[in-house]
């Protein structure tokens, strides 16, 4: 819904104008957050009452020789860097192509909705969905670069995105909470988020050193499909069962 209407409030206002009407937008959500906490720490505290888990220290430590949760943070690098170059770059894409801005905003639009249905599609074992949607993207990449660069080609290549784009979040959340409860899921799977931030850096810098650089963003898309057949490969090895299972069943 934002993304046509931060297209507008740009066209309408400048770019100034239309920051200062999401950051407007952003403090609207404060009361909510402060609602949702109180009944979340309710939740936590009726929880740790009634849940036998170790210290967060040492979770933490065993999360860190855990190579699946590793793998999980490698995969997940790969997810930021594509989010937040297609995010930052998409419309200039759509510029060096010729076309209007109107194009990328409803393209950036179509990538959150249907992102929705992507996200509700989880009825399998996590980690090969995951490697579906990373699979998945590398072929839409493929697809989008050998096709002619028309509107309808970024609707139907955000569309197809939009399946495989932070529907990856649940899966991942949920095999961190597969591997070690839901005792401390928040900090180890927010340590999986600063990962992902980490490659959200990348993929928003290197889009802008490439197109400084070379003048189009061929290579960034060469480097996402090979991320992607890399995150691929991370959760092969990965193993569901917590730990302590694991090491009784041997």
């Amino acid at each position: 819904m934002f993304a046509p209407l931060a297209g507008w409030l740009i066209t309408a206002f400048g770019w100034v104008g239309a920051m200062l009407a999401l950051a407007a937008s952003a403090l609207l959500t404060i009361p909510l957050a402060w609602y949702l906490g109180a009944c979340m720490a309710a939740a936590a505290r009726t929880q740790a009452a009634s849940t036998e888990a170790p210290a967060l220290g040492a979770q933490l430590r065993q999360a860190l020789r855990e190579r699946s949760y590793l793998l999980l943070h490698l995969a997940f690098f790969t997810c930021g860097f594509h989010i937040a170059f297609l995010v930052t770059h998409l419309p200039g894409e759509v510029a060096l192509c010729g076309l209007a801005p109107a194009v990328s905003a409803a393209a950036l639009a179509l990538i959150g909705l249907f992102n929705i249905a992507g996200a509700l599609s989880q009825r399998y074992r996590m980690k090969d969905v995951l490697m579906g949607m990373y699979g998945a993207r590398a072929i839409i990449i493929v697809v989008y670069l050998s096709a002619p660069k028309t509107a309808w080609t970024f609707y139907l290549f955000a569309a197809a995105l939009g399946f495989t784009y932070l529907a990856t979040v649940p899966p991942t959340a949920g095999l961190v909470g597969k591997i070690f409860g839901p005792r401390h899921l928040a900090t180890l799977f927010g340590l999986t988020l600063v990962t992902h931030q980490i490659g959200g850096f990348f993929g928003a810098w290197l889009g802008g050193v490439t197109i400084s650089r070379y003048g189009d963003y061929h290579w960034m898309w060469y480097a996402d499909i090979a991320l992607a057949l890399f995150a691929v490969a991370c959760h092969l090895p990965i193993r569901e069962a917590p730990p302590v299972a694991r090491a009784l069943a041997a």
